[in-house]
């Protein structure tokens, strides 16, 4: 599977990299363990993860997901040579910390490397922006964890396009590392980043790798009815909101085109980012071997420009009636 260079980082992805949110959470152990071989040996061989995965599961802490993951390495001699691994800091974890303070970024970057079970860190990502920390503090604090090995490039998610720019003059100004990428909301359901973030990332060289690239599920089809939302656990939680006018009409463009391509729904989807300019790679989950292979084809799945025209029409915002 041909990989692409993520803005400046060094690394290479695949063109869909494997988002770990469910494992250890609608996905067992066993079962995480079963997608995470498939994907590998399929060439997906980015996985993408945070500290703050599973809090929001009655009972959970934080760190399911990662802990999945290392017991998957270390059960699989060799395999950390394969594997790129994306985590992410700054997020609250309940009753221990949140934020991008220089030492609680060293704290959760300890606990991501024993949760993982990991030397190093491929792409270290801060969850979401810290206003009330200076920006040279927190990148001066991912310096230090390049410097000492544990981590090889940064990355920004949930960043606004004025201190994405901040954060990047910064690193300009006093020879800081910079983030290399940036994980942003987008698909075809929510495309607010075309206008200020998506630029500035082509604009800086920076790798986008969008999360929920299937808006929760809901452009793979499965949710068409009030009934379906119940076929999962993130169905009311995460996709009621999709429920519109414009969603059915994203899902009507979505069918014409996966008939035209012989594809479904949720490879079109992908393809449809990967078209984007910019967009280095979608994130998708996977909690079935059946899902794990739409992924795979998605990644080999090129659209023409009017395809592209068809679902850019289908999904532009406006007012629902």
């Amino acid at each position: 599977m041909r990989k692409r260079p993520l803005g400046r980082s060094g690394l290479e992805v695949p063109p869909v990299i494997l988002g770990g949110n469910v494992f250890g959470w609608t996905v067992d152990q066993a079962a995480s363990f079963r997608l995470l071989d498939a994907a590998v040996e399929a060439g997906l061989n980015a996985i993408d993860t945070a500290d703050v995965y599973s809090t929001w599961v009655p009972g959970h802490s934080g760190g399911e997901s990662e802990s999945v993951i290392g017991a998957w390495l270390r059960a699989r001699p060799g395999m950390r040579d394969e594997v790129l691994i994306l985590t992410k800091c700054g997020m609250e974890m309940p009753g221990r910390g949140k934020g991008l303070s220089p030492s609680w970024i060293a704290q959760a970057a300890e606990d991501s490397l024993r949760r993982l079970g990991v030397e190093r860190i491929d792409l270290y990502q801060a969850h979401r922006d810290d206003p009330e920390v200076p920006i040279e503090e927190t990148l001066g604090a991912f310096a230090r964890l390049i410097e000492q090995g544990k981590v090889r490039a940064i990355g920004a998610s949930n960043y606004t396009a004025p201190r994405l720019r901040a954060a990047l003059e910064a690193s300009a100004k006093h020879g800081l590392p910079r983030y290399e990428s940036l994980q942003p909301h987008y698909n075809l359901m929510e495309r607010a980043i075309e206008a200020d973030l998506l630029p500035l990332c082509r604009e800086q060289g920076l790798g986008v790798i969008p999360y929920f690239a299937l808006a929760a599920g809901f452009l793979t089809g499965k949710y068409r009815t009030e009934a379906d939302l119940d076929k999962s656990p993130r169905g009311r939680r995460s996709v009621a909101k999709y429920m519109t006018a414009r969603g059915m009409r994203v899902l009507a463009a979505l069918d014409r085109v996966a008939a035209q391509y012989g594809a479904s729904p949720a490879q079109v989807a992908l393809a449809w980012l990967l078209a984007k300019p910019g967009v280095t790679a979608p994130i998708a989950s996977a909690t079935t071997p059946e899902q794990l292979r739409e992924l795979v084809r998605a990644a080999d799945l090129t659209l023409d420009a009017a395809a592209v025209a068809a679902l850019d029409a289908a999904s532009a915002a406006a007012p629902e009636t």
